[in-house]
């Protein structure tokens, strides 16, 4: 058999007409006629549209989401705002493949698509599952438990989530177009806040082409999303102190905005995510032949690469310990080596080019600047062999591996950020100097620390943690899962201290409450309970005629509760339950060694005797609408109970919430255990599930 090598891979036809980008305001696109500025491939330079936000008022855009897009958001729950963002997700995951297309042209290879219009898809999947299953189907959160604020009890405080009745700015960056706009888009809807969105011009493209899919899809309400293409103009001078700026890119810009007098003087809430100089450190542990220098030195290699090197959370800075420094430097060339470069539509290309010429200029510069303190080891600058691509008209580089000998007597290697395939090999001699190199970068988005030791890991991780806003910790045990140094997550904070911008965004629901107000309420616990639908010691609790276990979800009320029988605990009922259960602790079975206890009195029952009986003295047997017990929350045993005591029980409806099916609902009731005394001897909410009476119209009412 004769073997063959296939052909490369053609590129796909190009597009002959440039678009001229739309700004959609006030629900309508806007196409400008003056001041267009050429955008360009990163590909072969020849221009793919033009952008300006000519015709846009923006003064009227501010008017719209405040008037208009805030007012609908805020008519629904957190549950229908959720819901919206997972039918969105699933709407543009079924159209993604345009997406990849047009993202070509930005030096996107297939690889680098995956990162930004997969991931900004899940992040929209990942709010909407967070929404329904952590936040009420409500307008407002309640933050925390309720504080005591008399002896009484009669005036108690808590505190309240509600959201701004203002308009969230987004500027975003040029490298992640669709995900740069989707994670703040995502915590922002989900908090009930309308957005206007401006990409970074040189990728608009890609992000307009997300707004039309999003419009086609006619998901959100009128005025919950405005774009803007082409510059800010005089948006920021019509902002107030309901309004939120968040910001993606350079220092230099962010302290413009930052410092904008409209900015300081109505308390605009700002949020900037910016340069970083993130480090990747390997322990003294991780030697030649063991899993961690080879996982070091491939997620070094793909950092450097993926999106060509265009992330924020990219690896600047290799620390390596000083021993360690050629091997390691060897094995990142020889990966190096294996990177081809080129036109990124190309099966066989790894790693596309920058996204535009003037990106390159840049990152060229940096690179000159570092070699006062650096020399570099791997790849060139100025020279490379792109496939299927040209350098005179396409943005393309090779990866450039730097050494610097000296990491902690320099600076330039902390302080300038080569925003491409670019990243500086740097020894240390010991674990606090390790620290001490990565703490000149003042503040990074991330850091990665590769070790298999726990010793180095406690002196790495909380060393550095103070100056980054995530660690990643990486070795043979999560490696397989691990979703690398440059993957931010929806759940978890995504910002830095410091020279990063100390911005937070994502992080769960964190990144939602950023966009609504703290607020706290003083009243009774009536009061307090009837703003809240939610139950509070001390508010009204009547005895419902009907056991509320016979009650349907629909039928019950914030309040009704139910008292119970007393029933007397015996020795005999302790000696069974450790003899049943197998649980013989001294403190049920030993009189001595109980009364030796600091607090115990002698034998005592044990708590799981004591929830299990009172559970009998409350359950309705009988089959009826409640349908199952899914678990405790918030279980204190608060006093002993010893034999001879009797318990009772009170139950009331705490909180109701609908399921993410129609047939039933989500109910949580308060459980308080008392003694013969009135003492409260055991307390926890119980979470049940109850059928509905009316499924489809309980469907149409979620």
């Amino acid at each position: 058999m004769t073997a063959t090598t296939a052909a490369p891979t053609p590129a796909p036809t190009l597009a002959t007409t440039p678009a001229t980008l739309q700004s959609f305001v006030q629900d309508r696109w806007v196409t400008p006629t003056h001041g267009l500025a050429e955008i360009r491939s990163a590909i072969d330079g020849r221009v793919v549209a033009y952008a300006s936000s000519d015709g846009v008022d923006f003064s009227a855009a501010v008017r719209h989401a405040r008037t208009v897009g805030g007012p609908a958001l805020r008519a629904l729950t957190f549950h229908e705002r959720a819901d919206r963002l997972k039918a969105l997700a699933t709407f543009l995951s079924e159209r993604k493949e345009q997406l990849y297309a047009l993202s070509a042209d930005t030096g996107a290879t297939k690889r680098d698509n995956f990162f930004d219009i997969d991931g900004g898809i899940g992040t929209l999947f990942a709010y909407a599952s967070r929404g329904r299953r952590e936040l009420p189907a409500e307008r407002f959160v309640i933050e925390g438990d309720t504080e005591a604020l008399s002896r009484g009890g009669t005036f108690v405080g808590l505190h309240v989530l509600t959201p701004l009745n203002g308009v969230a700015v987004h500027i975003n960056a040029f490298n992640f177009p669709c995900w740069g706009m989707l994670e703040k888009l995502a915590p922002a809807i989900l908090a009930g806040m309308p957005v206007i969105t401006k990409p970074a011009t040189a990728t608009a493209y890609v992000a307009e082409a997300v707004v039309r899919l999003i419009v086609e899809a006619n998901l959100l309400p009128k005025g919950a999303l405005q774009l803007v293409c082409g510059s800010a103009g005089d948006l920021l001078d019509h902002l107030g102190g309901q309004d939120v700026v968040s910001f993606t890119g350079s220092a230099d810009t962010s302290d413009r905005l930052r410092n904008h007098p409209v900015i300081g003087r109505n308390a605009v809430r700002f949020i900037a995510e910016r340069d970083s100089l993130n480090a990747a450190v390997l322990g003294p542990d991780a030697v030649p032949g063991t899993p961690e220098l080879d996982l070091f030195v491939k997620e070094v290699v793909r950092e450097m690469t993926v999106k060509a090197g265009q992330k924020c959370t990219a690896i600047r800075r290799v620390l390596v310990p000083r021993a360690l420094a050629a091997p390691v430097t060897e094995a990142i060339k020889a990966q190096l080596d294996k990177i081809t470069v080129g036109d990124p539509r190309r099966e066989e290309v790894r790693m596309g080019p920058l996204a535009s010429l003037s990106q390159r200029a840049a990152v060229r510069e940096a690179v000159a600047d570092l070699i006062a303190e650096a020399e570099i080891i791997a790849g060139d600058p100025l020279v490379a062999a792109p496939i299927g691509g040209d350098m005179a008209t396409g943005a393309f580089m090779a990866p450039v591996l730097l050494a610097c000998a000296d990491p902690l007597a320099a600076r330039r290697v902390h302080t300038i950020e080569p925003f491409g395939p670019v990243a500086t090999v740097m020894p240390y001699d010991t674990l606090d100097d390790a620290v001490a190199i990565v703490a000149k970068g003042e503040g990074s988005l991330v850091a990665s620390v590769f070790t298999h030791d726990d010793q180095v890991a406690d002196a790495l991780v909380f060393g550095l943690a103070p100056f980054h806003g995530r660690v990643l910790i990486v070795d043979r045990d999560c490696a397989k899962e691990s979703t690398g140094h440059g993957s931010p997550l929806p759940g978890l904070v995504h910002g830095g201290p410091g020279r990063a911008g100390g911005g937070e965004e994502m992080g769960g629901l964190r990144g939602v409450f950023h966009y609504m107000q703290r607020t706290a309420l003083q009243g009774s616990p009536a009061r307090l309970a009837a703003l809240t639908r939610r139950w509070l010691k001390g508010a009204p609790a009547p005895v419902a005629e009907v056991h509320p276990f016979r009650r349907d979800y629909d039928a019950l009320t914030i309040g009704d509760s139910v008292e119970t029988d007393s029933r007397r605990i015996t020795i005999a009922d302790i000696e069974h339950f450790a003899d049943f259960t197998g649980d013989a602790f001294y403190a049920h079975m030993d009189e001595a060694a109980a009364k030796a206890n600091p607090f115990f009195p002698g034998r005592v029952a044990h708590g799981y005797l004591i929830l299990s009986f009172a559970a009998g003295l409350f359950v309705d047997p009988a089959p009826g609408p409640l349908l199952a017990n899914y678990g405790l929350d918030n279980l204190r045993f608060l006093k002993p109970v010893s034999p001879g005591d009797a318990i009772k029980v009170r139950l009331t409806v705490k909180e109701k919430r609908p399921a993410r099916k129609p047939e039933y609902g989500e109910v949580r009731w308060d459980v308080e255990v008392f003694n013969q005394d009135g003492e409260t001897v055991a307390r926890y909410d119980l979470l049940t599930m109850s059928a509905r009476r009316d499924p489809a119209s309980s469907a149409a009412a979620a």
